[in-house]
């Protein structure tokens, strides 16, 4: 498994489409991975396209959310939301599974290592992403005790981090387990920070330095947006002044 991330590319961003955007050549054998750039969902495959180098290999087509093309629905992913990946005349959905089929579709270096009880972790860190997510976005808007509504699923964060020793990441190098959880932590920690006037990493060692690592991979930095931006977002998504 490579330890080393891919090397810097400084991409030239394309504007979002929105409903006055024409479509692109669909179906012509481009690789098209389409986004929007400030969905963590979107970013997830983002990162994992960044990271194994495939800037050439698969174009990025973001897509304005608030403001869709009706031609997305309509010809490209009739679910009408991102990510999705148009590889090989079809087209793909659902974050978790775009990162794995990224990673075992194309070239570069590899998200998951050979260790069968790395994978096995992973799998378990993966399934249960969407509760962790849950447990964050449900105490947004809760007026109880943060510690007490979010503590033991960052607990549960800080454990799975202390599980390996051989780097600072889930698996102890960079995988598809950090690839899924990053640009949720990356929003989370803003919002407790500005909002509950609570640090997710106080306490938690390894988060701590997770979090630092993290923003040491270049495949990741290219993909975050100014942090006030999306807690700007995530307020208005639910209603808090």
């Amino acid at each position: 498994m490579a330890t080393l991330p891919t090397g810097f590319v400084n991409e030239v961003l394309p504007p979002s489409l929105d409903s006055t955007s024409g479509p692109p050549n669909l179906f012509d054998g481009t690789t098209r991975l389409y986004v929007s750039y400030i969905c963590p969902f979107a970013q997830r495959t983002w990162i994992a396209r960044n990271y194994k180098g495939l800037h050439d290999k698969i174009k990025l087509v973001a897509i304005d959310l608030q403001n869709r093309p009706s031609w997305y629905k309509e010809k490209v992913y009739p679910e009408n939301k991102v990510p999705s990946l148009e590889h090989n005349n079809a087209v793909k959905g659902e974050s978790l599974d775009l990162i794995k089929y990224i990673d075992e579709h194309f070239e570069g270096p590899a998200l998951l290592p050979d260790d069968p009880a790395k994978q096995q972790f992973a799998e378990e860190l993966l399934s249960y992403t969407d509760t962790f997510n849950q447990t964050s976005y449900k105490a947004f808007t809760s007026n109880g005790d943060v510690e007490k509504e979010i503590g033991p699923a960052y607990d549960k964060i800080e454990d799975a981090l202390s599980k390996f020793d051989d780097g600072p990441f889930f698996l102890g190098q960079f995988s598809l387990v950090d690839i899924a959880y990053a640009p949720f932590i990356e929003r989370f920690q803003t919002f407790f920070t500005e909002v509950k006037n609570y640090d997710i990493s106080k306490g938690r060692p390894k988060l701590d330095l997770w979090i630092k690592e993290l923003n040491k991979i270049d495949a990741y930095t290219q993909t975050r947006r100014d942090p006030q931006e999306l807690l700007a977002i995530t307020k208005k998504r639910f209603g808090i002044e």
